[in-house]
């Protein structure tokens, strides 16, 4: 995970690309910013409109996307999901459930092109941790018919199938207005960082150099345009297990480092977890959120 931007509250060392924390933007990323546009290697792979930066967000140390469920309703009050380690209150620990507390949080909506057109504010975190997953999730003061009324943008949808390898993918960072282009290379049974665990993580191919401020980052699906995970870390230096070094765990303890290689959390596992009104409710059927 990479360390917040600013902050005493995210001092916590988080690595990579995004989460745990692995993307959180800091000073030492400024020179990357810029935009690399996906690469489109077929017709078949991607569709022109699937992958730009409309619907996604930026926040003040991490990115994150307006997501919506297949039953979300457009009188529904808007989600934003961005990494756990990206939550004002700072890193949840070990174990640790943030669910239904009140949050004023800003963020800046993106259109299209990347450029900011409006700012959307929190109600609430609506459920946040780093604990199986590194996910945070925030109500907004305002429904998907009046984001889309006073911005012309829709939410992007979170698919309800687990992630397959070989899928052509783009990372998309609102903080930075910045995308990544890469494939699926596999799933981890556990990424281990520092005193944080994730299960069934998602392993990108080398050409996603995720860095710090693209933590919460959708990972979008190019054929489909749907949300299959979202970006939260990566092993900076080839250390094990380490914070800003995550480590990969087999189901036998076998335990692989992969320098420079970044990963994801996927989402799929959301979607069951929240009910009518887009409210979240963990003891819906089928729901294997972490419970407070």
């Amino acid at each position: 995970m990479k360390k917040p931007l600013v902050g005493a509250l995210f001092t916590v060392l988080l690595l990579g690309a995004g989460i745990a924390p692995a993307t959180a933007a800091t000073s030492h990323d400024a020179a990357a910013t810029g935009t690399v546009k996906a690469q489109v290697k077929s017709k078949e792979q991607i569709k022109p409109k699937a992958v730009n930066f409309a619907g996604t967000v930026a926040l003040s140390n991490c990115s994150g996307s307006v997501v919506r469920t297949p039953g979300s309703q457009p009188s529904d009050p808007a989600l934003v999901l961005s990494n756990g380690h990206c939550m004002e209150s700072g890193f949840p620990g070990p174990g640790e459930v943030v669910f239904n507390q009140p949050s004023t949080r800003s963020f800046t909506l993106l259109n299209a092109a990347g450029s900011g057109v409006g700012t959307l504010r929190a109600s609430k975190i609506a459920y946040g941790t780093m604990t199986d997953t590194d996910i945070s999730v925030y109500q907004l003061t305002r429904t998907y018919a009046q984001i889309e009324s006073s911005y012309g943008i829709k939410a992007l949808e979170l698919n309800t199938a687990h992630p397959v390898q070989g899928t052509a993918i783009t990372v998309v960072s609102g903080y930075w207005k910045r995308t990544y282009a890469c494939n699926v290379d596999g799933f981890v049974y556990r990424l281990k960082e520092g005193a944080w665990t994730w299960k069934d993580s998602v392993r990108y191919t080398s050409a996603c150099q995720t860095i710090g401020g693209t933590s919460g980052s959708p990972v979008i699906d190019n054929a489909t345009g749907k949300v299959v995970a979202v970006n939260n870390t990566g092993n900076e230096d080839g250390q094990q297990c380490t914070d800003n070094n995550p480590c990969e765990v087999d189901e036998s303890g076998n335990v692989t480092v992969r320098q420079g290689i970044n990963y994801a959390q996927e989402t799929y596992g959301i979607v069951p977890c929240i009910g009518a009104g887009n409210k979240f409710d963990l003891n819906r059927p089928g729901c294997a959120l972490p419970k407070p």
